[in-house]
């Protein structure tokens, strides 16, 4: 008998995107939504993201393909690099939800979460982590107790990239 559950995932963005794009590939959002929702019986997934006003076409698009987006302001450096670090957003917002969730998916290779996932794998509430680059994330999440909850978004590469659309022979999408 199949038991559906109610899970929720906790996503950093900018640990997502940059690690996938490192990896040479790119990711496409909505089919990630959906494995999410298949593969782990995710109904609410958060995406922390800086906010940035001319993002607001992205916003819309992520908030149609499912996810529910946390918002930190991004801030400009002095050498012109946009920074809108959401780490405290994403442990903040998952202790608030705690209650909410059979279990969780963290996914992110910041081992910044450590303490996070040491806390809900004490609390039975884990599911996995998933690390978008196995080859380039936190040695604290390589230790022994968390390594068994890790899984890797490299072998989803032909499952979840983004292809471009090709025009029809009309010209149009």
């Amino acid at each position: 008998m199949y038991v559906s559950q109610n899970n929720y995932a906790f996503i950093d963005s900018q640990n997502l995107n940059l690690n996938v794009r490192v990896s040479g590939w790119i990711l496409d959002f909505a089919k990630f939504r959906k494995y999410l929702r298949e593969k782990y019986q995710i109904n609410k997934a958060f995406l922390f993201i800086g906010y940035v006003e001319e993002n607001k076409g992205l916003y819309d698009f992520l908030e149609k393909a499912g996810y529910v987006l946390v918002f930190k302001p991004a801030i400009k450096s002095k050498d012109g690099y946009t920074k809108g670090n959401c780490d405290a957003e994403l442990v903040l917002q998952t202790m608030i939800e705690i209650n909410n969730f059979d279990k969780a998916v963290i996914v992110s290779g910041d081992g910044d979460f450590y303490c996070l996932v040491q806390y809900l794998i004490g609390l039975q509430k884990l599911v996995t982590v998933l690390i978008p680059n196995k080859h380039k994330y936190s040695a604290l999440l390589r230790l022994r107790e968390i390594r068994h909850y890790l899984r890797f978004m490299n072998d989803l590469q032909q499952k979840l990239e983004y292809q471009k659309k090709r025009p029809h022979k009309d010209g149009t999408l």
